[in-house]
């Protein structure tokens, strides 16, 4: 099975992206949603937060988002503690989940591809690039967010520049129609070695 790891910043249009490739019939594993499901529903996970974090990880609702929030934010060896615990169960959970596919290939969408160490898990990596003003009106129009908190989530990501210097491939999103073109040549290089 054929794996690209497509990644971007906040407003770059990695989501855009990948709809678009599953409209040609790509499977997507959104590795953001993954991981939130993961950490309610898999009893392994579950139990690791609770002894890192504390009981309070989980309410009557499940995941205590807030409350780990809390303890991991502004704290980088907290939040690196966090990450070894969930980053390893998201790998398993889509190598399982890719060999269960039967798409021509497999897409693991991830903000934080090369972050988690997920790039190790595909064949070649995308990143999905657009100008800073744009990423920003986007997000915010997107998210209901003010300026500031678009900016203060884009510092806390990797630059474009690191970004284009990691990835096998990168495509700049500036107009929808540009995309599609891209996303339709993108899907023929895939189709290409998804058979190779």
């Amino acid at each position: 099975m054929y794996k690209i790891g497509i990644t971007g910043g906040i407003g770059s249009g990695k989501s855009t992206v990948c709809r678009l490739l599953a409209e040609y019939g790509a499977a997507v594993y959104d590795s953001d949603a993954e991981a939130k499901r993961l950490m309610n529903e898999d009893q392994t996970l579950r139990e690791a937060l609770i002894e890192a974090f504390g009981k309070d990880c989980y309410n009557s609702e499940g995941l205590n988002r807030g409350y780990l929030a809390s303890r991991v934010f502004g704290d980088k060896e907290q939040l690196q503690r966090l990450n070894s615990i969930v980053h390893p169960a998201v790998k398993s959970d889509f190598r399982r989940w890719a060999e269960e596919q039967s798409a021509p290939y497999v897409i693991l969408e991830s903000a934080i591809l090369f972050d988690a160490g997920f790039q190790s898990e595909v064949d070649t990596t995308l990143a999905v690039m657009a100008p800073l003003q744009e990423r920003v009106r986007r997000a915010m129009q997107r998210d209901g967010a003010d300026r500031e908190a678009v900016m203060q989530r884009i510092a806390n990501q990797m630059s474009d520049d690191e970004l284009h210097r990691l990835s096998d491939q990168c495509v700049v999103n500036l107009r929808m129609d540009y995309l599609e073109s891209d996303v339709e040549q993108l899907h023929k290089r895939y189709m290409y070695e998804s058979k190779r």
